[in-house]
């Protein structure tokens, strides 16, 4: 799984900028930087942890190829424990470029996706799941997702798994020692202890477990559609969210004819908002093609905004839409409060969160807001000591954990002798620690580092 060859990469965006990295890693990092970095003091003499001024030059030619600042890090104290230089040139693409076929002209190879952060992992640097925090962090949305990105990356989660594992790991060893030397003086660790012992482990893995729909929402957000109607205000309802005159907006009916999407972010929570063509009978075929997609909307989105006119209250045609989405997460809005006479509160559906808007006095926006935060996140989002569980791989071995201890339980309720509970527990131990990288086969670690960006 490990190769000791040295890499390098360009480890900032392509493009025009102001500076330019490329990170050099392994045994010959420190003499190919001594070949083409040229300075008032020689490279060896360098001290670890610094920067330097100084220039690179093409030693079969001469010729300076950029002026330069250079950064010697030794190893183990560095990101992949290995030797590490850092060459921040000017950023054009051209010099970055040139460099760098300079790097591996001097007998660096270009690094794969991920091998900078692959080689923290194997190196004993981070574990596995704080090597998968590095590419949410990079790929955050909003300050919630790299919170908790950042907590994964300090190893939180590790610590909970660890602790879980080792847990495990103690009753197969007691249940081994009891099975396999009677005879010694040992304490046994009875049937029942087991089970009590397994029913407390499950309970820390439910809570990860649960956890996991916040986390999935801070790291991916929300899919929301505006459903309704033609012309109760769904167009009027997405300007006013996304701040834009995205859709165009008309006392017309079915002026919007296909799907209208737009990114947003309330309190933090990153949305990615529909606005529906109004859904309605019609004989006009581009018309119905949009009703179709808003049908289809609907089945996939996590929530369901709803706008019913607070002029005529529920209607038969309202009822119709409310019937494809009562089994779904949502809000309804009665809009255009601003110019109803009286709202006809009789005709609105009970138990369900109703908000009275009116877009034209900006009545209401703040309580969406509001309703839309705590219909996903009960209170704070994130608060300081939790720890979300947010990616779907940790998500699936944690799930067959708690399986396999439930299994191992269900032994012990049918009176099997404890050694048949042993594979089930080894089986919990060995899901957790592929989250964490103590157990995991070489195609899995592949399959990880490639999501990553080059240089990383």
């Amino acid at each position: 799984m490990f190769e000791s060859d040295t890499i390098a990469a360009i480890s900032t965006p392509h493009g025009t900028g102001g500076i330019g990295i490329i990170r050099i890693s392994g045994d010959e990092a420190f003499d190919i930087a001594a070949r083409i970095f040229k300075s008032r003091k020689k490279f060896n003499d360098i001290k670890s942890h610094t920067i330097s001024y100084g220039k690179i030059v093409d030693p079969s030619t001469g010729e300076t190829i950029d002026e330069v600042l250079l950064s010697k890090m030794e190893k183990p104290n560095t990101f992949t424990r290995e030797d590490v230089v850092e060459i921040n040139c000017h950023g054009g693409i051209v010099v970055l470029k040139r460099v760098l076929e300079l790097v591996l002209a001097e007998g660096a190879r270009l690094a794969e996706p991920g091998e900078f952060t692959k080689r923290a992992f194997l190196n004993g640097r981070i574990d596995l799941s704080q090597a998968e925090a590095v590419i949410d962090l990079i790929n955050s949305k909003n300050a919630e997702s790299s919170k908790a990105a950042v907590r994964q990356l300090e190893g939180r989660l590790s610590e909970k798994l660890s602790v879980i594992r080792k847990l495990l790991i103690e009753l197969i060893a007691s249940i081994e020692v009891t099975v396999d030397y009677p005879e010694h003086d040992i304490e046994e660790i009875t049937a029942v202890q087991i089970n009590e012992e397994l029913g407390k482990i499950i309970s820390k893995l439910r809570d990860l477990a649960r956890s996991f729909e916040r986390g999935k929402v801070i790291r991916e957000g929300i899919s929301a559609v505006i459903v309704g109607k033609p012309n109760v205000g769904k167009s009027s309802l997405l300007n006013e969210l996304s701040g834009k005159n995205r859709a165009i907006v008309t006392d017309i009916p079915g002026t919007t004819r296909d799907i209208i999407e737009e990114y947003i972010n309330i309190n933090g929570i990153p949305i990615r908002i529909l606005d529906t063509a109004g859904i309605r009978e019609t004989k006009d075929v581009v018309e119905k093609i949009g009703v179709d997609r808003a049908q289809r909307e609907i089945e996939n989105a996590d929530l369901v905004i709803m706008m019913l006119d607070a002029r005529t209250g529920m209607e038969e045609s309202d009822t119709a839409i409310y019937n494809k989405i009562k089994d779904k997460k949502k809000i309804i809005i009665l809009n255009k409060i601003d110019l109803a006479d009286k709202v006809d509160e009789d005709s609105l559906p009970e138990g369900v969160n109703i908000i009275k808007m009116s877009l034209k006095e900006g009545i209401g926006i703040e309580q969406l807001e509001d309703e839309i935060t705590n219909l996903f996140f009960k209170g704070e989002i994130i608060s300081n000591d939790e720890v979300l569980l947010t990616n779907v791989r940790h998500k699936q071995l944690i799930d067959m954990a708690i399986k396999s201890i439930n299994d191992a339980r269900n032994a012990y309720e049918n009176g099997m002798p404890i050694d048949m509970m042993t594979i089930d527990i080894k089986n919990a131990a060995e899901y957790i620690g592929q989250i964490t990288g103590e157990s995991v086969s070489e195609d899995v670690v592949h399959e990880i580092f490639s999501r990553f960006c080059l240089g990383k």
